[in-house]
């Protein structure tokens, strides 16, 4: 069971990765990256666009923002009560609708609120009484339904899904059995992905392997799979994302300052059973997020023709126009914590001091 005193939540170095369903034949195209104001200076954590036009951000200081014109303005607020709290993830459903997950150092500090009126206001829908619980990330499915993941506890995932888009209940018993030590990270709000109506993956680490845990049936029942991604106390999977039903990639590394050269990601074809390494990216740290721009699209075979966009915070930038093939370098993009796309032509990073970037392809 890892606390936010514990090296898994020292952030020291952080990296982020978003895929798309780009070609090959222009394998030195760089993506354009357009500096644009959030309207704060608190650090930024989680992004979430619902389309080119409307994106939700979060991050310390009870902080959220938004943008309904694709960012050429963004406006900021703060959740009354929340102030002290970090919004580790969000989830835009619309420009009125959207979910907020928090991290403190009490029990009562992980918390989940729902706004229905563009920010103005937001109703708690869960607040932890569990002691030992460290809710990292959450995903959906559609509007309504989705699902919460938290570190272990005394070997049992106590884990939460809504159904009706106002109540969250526990489904531990659903849930595999831990490793001694096993925890996710809450570094971009994407250690659990969803996929179509009922998939979903979950990034673990923190124990002897780096896993990930895998539904079929909206949450139901669970199978637990090994990854090659090292795993340690302070090492582990921190995040994964499918383009499809069936190919999908997870990064992590370690936060050991003392062993930077751990990043690493992988991918799978089955689904989620079996994965491989690919090759590393030119960056330090940990990959801490990730996220396909083109889900459902494959324009390439089952091998690649997908970008992904690697960042390190202080540890360099990347992309590969393949999976992890082969990387180019990003020259000074650099303290970013999260990426996600609405589409390859709109994309956006969000990071340190409330910087956001926009990225297009």
């Amino acid at each position: 069971m890892l606390s936010w005193t514990t090296p898994k939540h020292a952030l020291c170095v952080l990296s982020v990765l978003a895929v798309t369903s780009l070609g090959l034949a222009d394998k030195t195209h760089q993506p354009k990256l357009t500096p644009q104001n959030s309207g704060t200076t608190q650090g930024l954590i989680a992004v979430s666009p619902v389309n080119e036009r409307v994106v939700w951000a979060s991050g310390r200081g009870g902080t959220f923002v938004k943008t309904t014109n694709g960012g050429k303005t963004w406006t900021s607020g703060v959740v009354p009560g929340a102030e002290a709290l970090q919004f580790r993830d969000v989830q835009g459903v619309s420009e009125k609708v959207a979910y907020l997950m928090s991290i403190g150092d009490n029990p009562t500090d992980f918390r989940i609120y729902k706004t229905i009126d563009g920010g103005a206001n937001w109703t708690l829908q869960f607040e932890n009484q569990l002691v030992g619980a460290f809710y990292d990330c959450m995903a959906f499915w559609s509007p309504t339904r989705g699902i919460a993941h938290s570190d272990s506890v005394n070997g049992v995932f106590p884990d939460l899904r809504i159904k009706n888009g106002k109540t969250w209940h526990d489904i531990s018993a659903n849930m595999p059995p831990a490793l001694a030590g096993e925890a996710s990270f809450s570094s971009s709000g994407t250690c659990v992905a969803t996929e179509g109506e009922r998939n979903a993956w979950i990034a673990t680490g923190g124990s002897t392997a780096a896993r990930i845990l895998a539904t079929r049936d909206g949450g139901d029942t669970w199978n637990a799979y090994d990854t090659p991604i090292v795993s340690s106390p302070s090492a582990g999977a921190f995040s994964v994302d499918f383009r499809d039903a069936w190919h999908g990639i997870v990064g992590g590394g370690d936060l050991d300052p003392t062993d930077p050269n751990m990043a690493g990601t992988a991918v799978s074809s089955d689904g989620g059973k079996t994965w491989t390494l690919t090759n590393a990216a030119p960056v330090t740290g940990a990959i801490f997020g990730l996220s396909y721009v083109n889900r459902g699209e494959d324009e390439g075979d089952d091998d690649g023709g997908h970008a992904v966009v690697v960042t390190a915070n202080s540890g360099g930038a990347a992309w590969t126009p393949n999976e992890g093939k082969t990387w180019f370098a990003l020259p000074g993009v650099t303290g970013y914590w999260a990426v996600a796309f609405a589409s390859p032509k709109a994309g956006w990073l969000v990071g340190v001091n409330g910087t956001i970037l926009k990225i297009r392809f």
